[in-house]
């Protein structure tokens, strides 16, 4: 599939994971899609309490079996 941006943060820990999904989408432009790797539960559980409210859409949140694929959708 098809996205603007992309993030490979298996194995990365939880406070710079968040930390960097947060930078990330605070550079891409409005409709353009980003795209997540994580492995940790718990980064993909926060990382939706750390993005601003109505702000994107999920396009995708694969269970990949070893990590989770996401895709982020920024709105406007």
């Amino acid at each position: 599939m098809l996205h603007d941006s992309m993030l490979d943060l298996r194995g990365a820990i939880i406070p710079f994971a968040l930390l960097k999904v947060s930078q990330k989408f605070r550079e891409i432009k409005v409709s353009e899609t980003m795209e997540i790797l994580i492995n940790n539960p718990d980064v993909k559980r926060d990382l939706f309490k750390i993005l601003p409210p109505f702000s994107y859409e999920v396009r995708d949140l694969n269970d990949e079996g070893s990590f989770y694929r996401i895709r982020l959708k920024k709105k406007g």
